[in-house]
C-alpha cells in the first residue's frame, strides 16, 4: 500500500481571511499596549487600530453582508459561509474594541495625566473658568457651523453620513407633557476635535468638541427640554460596485459611485455606553441596525482623534525621534541619475534611503533635451505630488508622456480623478486602467536618445510613486538601463495602452497573465529539488498571503522537506505546524515604526539562487485581477543586499511576532538574547553608508499600519 495522498486543500488547514485580519489589528494594538514604546507612539498605534477597523467594516464586513443578502452560500477556503464568518467576527471584533478601550482608559489616560496632559472626561468636570471659556468658544466658533435637525411628522429622519460623529437627543416640547421627539446634530469635522483649555496650573487640559456641543445642546433646540444626549457614529457599506463593461466613461461612473459611498447600508452603530435605551431603540429602528452590530463604547467614539493628539507640540520627549531618509551612496544630491544608472543597477531601500532619486529621475527626464518619452503607472500619489508636476512639465516641454492613472485605487479615487484631469490638461496621454483589472504595478520608463542610439531607463518598485508614504513604508526600488528589462517595459506600456502583447518577454513577469503560474513553478521547483534530496529553501516577504493555490503549493513543498520562512505583515491564511503538511513553514509578522510594504521572494534553486521583487502579494486579487509586475534582481551584490534584508527581518526579536500552531501570534522570548530590531538596524546601516543626508525635513507623519492596496 502506498502512502495515502495528502489533501493540501483541506479547509482545516486554512485560516479564514477576515479572522486573520482581526489578529493583525491585535498586533497593531499590542504596540499601543507595549510599555517599552514612548507614550505618544502608543497613542498613534491605538489610533491606527481604529482607522484600520473602520476600513475593515466599510469594505470587508460590508462585502460579507452583501453576500448574505444575496443568499450566497459558497464557503471560503476555511470552509465557512459568509453568515458563519459574520457570526464569528462579531464576537472577535467586540473583544478587539473592548481591548482598545481598556488600553485607552486603563493604560494611556493615566500615563497622559502623569505626563501633564489631562483629557477632561465629560463637561461636568470643568471648573467655572473653563465653563466660561467653553461656552464662549461654542457661541463664537462652533454654533455658526452646526445644523441642528429635528425629526417629527413633517421632518423625516435625516441622512446620517458615513463615519460622521453625531449627537442624538430625546427632547420634549417645553411646558408640554408630550411624547419624546428625536433630534440630532453632526459634530463638524471642519473644527478641531481636541480643544485646549486655557490657564491650567497642573499641566495642560483638553476637552473633546462633542462634549462642548453636548453642554450647549439646549441652545440648539430652544423650545425643547433635553431629556438625554448621547454621541453616536455609524459605518456604512463603502465598497464600490462598478459595472465597468457598461460604463461608457469610467471617470464619470466612479464619480457617481463615490457619492453613494456616503449613503450605503448602515453596518455598524457605535454609541456611548449607558445610552438611554429609548434613544438606542430609535437609532436602531431608523438605521435598520441589529443588536450584534451595535457597539456600546466606554470612552470617546472614534479613537482616530488620537493621531491629532500625537501631533500636539510640547511632547516631543514622549515620541520616537523622526527618521530622516539618507542618500544612497551612488546617488548623492545633484547626481546625474542617467550617468549613475549607466554605470550600474541601483537598488533603493526606502524609507531608510531617500525616495528623492526616484522624484529626481522624473524631474531630470522632464528637463533633459535628449529624453524623448516618459511612461509611468500611478496608483496612489501624494496630495501635492512632485512627480505629477514633473510629468506635466515634461509634456509642456514637448516630450511624449504617457501615464496610466488607476482610478479604482480604493479610497484614492477622488484624488486620482483630480490628477488625471490635470495631467490631461498639461498634454499628457492619460490611460484610465483596464476594464476589469486594477493596474497596481509600479513602473517608469524613460526613453533617451544617446550617442550610441536609443537607451531605455527603467524604475521598478514594490511601492507607490508617493513621496509622502515613501518616508513611512518600507519598499524596494530598482533603477536600471538593462536592455532586456527596457524592452519588456516598452511591451508593458504598449499592452496597457493598446492591448498589443509581445511575442516573448525577457525578464519581467506580469499578472494576470503568467505571474501566478511563475510563482507556482518556482515553488514547485524547490519541491522537486527537495524530493531529489537536494534540500530546498524559500523565503518570501509580503503584506498578505491568502491565495489557496499558492498555499497548497507551499504545503506540498513543506511536506517534501523544503524549508520555508514567510514574513507576512497582515493577513495570513496559512497554518503552521500541521503534522506532515506545514512543519517546515515558519510565519512572522513585523509591526514597527514603518509599515512593512516591500515584497521580496527568494528561491535557493539548488545553489543557483534567484531573488525577485514585485508589486504583488500572494492574494487572488493581485495574481488574477490586477496588472502586477515581478522583476528579478540579478547583480550578485544587489542579491546580497536583498538577502541581508530578509536575514535581518528573520533575526528581528523586538518587533516580530511569530505565528503558533494554535493560530495565535506571539512575541519572541528574548531572555538571555541580544535584542535585534530590524527597522532600527536598517536606519543605522543607511546612515553609515550615506554620503550626506538627503532630506532634512521632519518626516514624522501618520503611519497607517494597514492600507487598501
Amino acid at each position: 500500500m502506498g502512502e495515502k495522498k495528502k489533501d493540501f486543500r483541506n479547509p482545516e488547514y486554512y485560516t479564514n481571511r477576515e479572522m486573520s485580519w482581526v489578529l493583525f489589528d491585535h498586533r497593531v494594538l499590542s504596540e499601543a499596549r507595549d510599555k517599552n514604546i514612548p507614550l505618544f507612539e502608543r497613542l498613534k498605534f491605538l489610533s491606527i487600530t481604529a482607522s484600520n477597523l473602520d476600513e475593515f467594516f466599510m469594505v470587508r464586513i460590508a462585502s460579507l453582508k452583501d453576500m448574505v443578502h444575496a443568499g450566497y452560500q459558497k464557503r471560503d477556503i476555511a470552509g465557512l459561509t459568509a453568515a458563519e464568518q459574520l457570526e464569528k467576527l462579531n464576537v472577535q471584533v467586540h473583544e478587539l474594541v473592548d481591548l482598545q478601550y481598556s488600553t485607552y482608559n486603563r493604560s494611556l489616560l493615566p500615563l497622559l495625566e502623569q505626563n501633564g496632559l489631562h483629557v477632561v472626561k465629560g463637561h461636568e468636570a470643568l471648573n467655572e473658568k473653563e465653563k466660561q471659556f467653553v461656552d464662549s468658544y461654542f457661541a463664537k466658533d462652533v454654533y455658526p457651523v452646526l445644523t441642528p435637525m429635528a425629526v417629527d411628522s413633517s421632518r423625516p429622519f435625516p441622512l446620517i453620513r458615513n463615519k460622521s460623529l453625531n449627537l442624538g437627543a430625546l427632547v420634549t416640547k417645553k411646558n408640554e407633557e408630550g411624547e419624546l421627539d428625536f433630534v440630532t446634530v453632526q459634530v463638524p469635522s471642519v473644527l478641531p476635535r481636541i480643544v485646549e483649555l486655557p490657564g491650567s496650573v497642573e499641566g495642560r487640559r483638553v476637552i473633546l468638541l462633542e462634549e462642548i456641543i453636548e453642554r450647549n445642546m439646549d441652545k440648539l433646540f430652544l423650545n425643547y427640554d433635553i431629556v438625554c444626549v448621547h454621541p453616536f457614529r455609524i459605518m456604512r457599506n463603502a465598497d464600490l460596485t462598478i459595472e465597468e463593461d457598461e460604463a461608457a466613461d469610467l471617470l464619470k461612473e466612479i464619480e457617481k459611485q463615490l457619492k453613494k459611498r456616503q449613503w450605503g447600508e448602515a453596518i455598524r452603530l457605535e454609541v456611548e455606553a449607558g445610552i438611554d435605551k429609548r434613544l438606542l431603540k430609535k437609532l436602531k429602528k431608523e438605521l435598520n441596525i441589529d443588536t450584534p452590530d451595535v457597539y456600546e463604547i466606554d470612552g470617546p467614539l472614534d479613537l482616530t482623534f488620537l493621531m491629532k493628539m500625537y501631533g500636539m507640540s510640547g511632547f516631543e520627549h514622549l515620541k520616537t525621534p523622526p527618521h530622516v531618509p539618507k542618500a544612497h551612496p551612488a546617488l548623492p544630491a545633484g547626481t546625474d541619475i542617467f550617468e549613475a544608472v549607466r554605470k550600474e543597477d541601483i537598488l533603493l531601500h526606502h524609507p531608510y534611503q531617500s525616495f528623492t532619486p526616484v522624484v529626481d529621475f522624473i524631474r531630470q527626464a522632464a528637463k533633459d533635451e535628449n529624453v524623448l518619452a516618459i511612461k509611468q503607472t500611478l496608483y496612489r500619489v501624494s496630495g501635492n505630488s512632485p512627480i505629477i508636476a514633473a510629468l506635466a512639465e515634461a509634456a509642456e516641454n514637448g516630450k511624449q508622456v504617457t501615464c496610466l492613472v488607476e482610478l479604482k485605487a480604493r479610497f484614492d479615487e477622488e484624488n486620482n480623478i483630480v490628477w488625471a484631469r490635470m495631467l490631461e490638461k498639461a498634454g499628457c496621454h492619460v490611460i484610465y486602467g483596464l476594464v476589469g483589472l486594477k493596474t497596481h504595478s509600479k513602473i517608469t520608463l524613460v526613453v533617451r536618445k544617446e550617442e550610441d542610439g536609443i537607451r531605455r531607463y527603467v524604475h521598478l518598485g514594490t511601492g507607490n510613486y508617493n513621496d509622502s508614504t515613501a518616508k513611512l513604508y518600507t519598499d524596494i526600488g530598482l533603477l536600471t538601463c538593462n536592455e532586456s528589462i527596457g524592452e519588456d517595459a516598452t511591451a508593458v506600456f504598449n499592452m496597457l495602452s493598446g492591448y498589443s502583447e509581445p511575442l516573448h518577454w525577457n525578464k519581467l513577469t506580469l499578472a494576470p497573465l503568467w505571474l501566478k503560474q511563475k510563482f507556482l513553478y518556482l515553488i514547485g521547483r524547490e519541491t522537486e529539488h527537495a524530493k531529489a534530496g537536494n534540500g530546498g529553501k524559500i523565503i518570501a516577504k509580503m503584506n498578505s498571503l491568502c491565495d489557496p493555490d499558492v498555499i497548497a503549493a507551499l504545503y506540498e513543498a513543506s511536506a517534501a522537506g523544503v524549508k520555508i520562512d514567510l514574513i507576512v505583515r497582515g493577513i495570513c491564511c496559512l497554518r503552521v505546524g500541521i503534522p506532515g503538511i506545514s512543519e517546515n513553514i515558519s510565519v512572522r509578522s513585523i509591526v514597527g515604526n514603518f509599515l512593512e510594504h516591500s515584497r521580496i521572494f527568494y528561491f535557493a534553486n539548488n545553489d543557483s539562487e534567484e531573488i525577485y521583487c514585485a508589486s504583488a502579494d500572494w492574494m487572488p486579487r493581485n495574481l488574477e485581477r490586477r496588472v502586477e509586475i515581478l522583476f528579478p534582481v540579478e547583480k550578485p551584490e544587489l542579491k546580497e543586499e536583498l538577502k541581508h534584508i530578509l536575514d535581518c527581518q528573520l533575526r528581528d526579536n523586538v518587533k516580530a511576532q511569530v505565528l503558533t500552531p494554535e493560530g495565535n501570534y506571539e512575541k519572541i522570548d528574548r531572555r538571555g538574547k541580544e535584542s535585534f530590531n530590524s527597522q532600527e538596524n536598517f536606519c543605522e546601516e543607511a546612515a553609515k553608508k550615506a554620503v550626506i543626508p538627503a532630506e532634512e525635513e521632519n518626516s514624522r507623519v501618520f503611519i497607517p499600519q494597514t492600507h487598501h492596496e
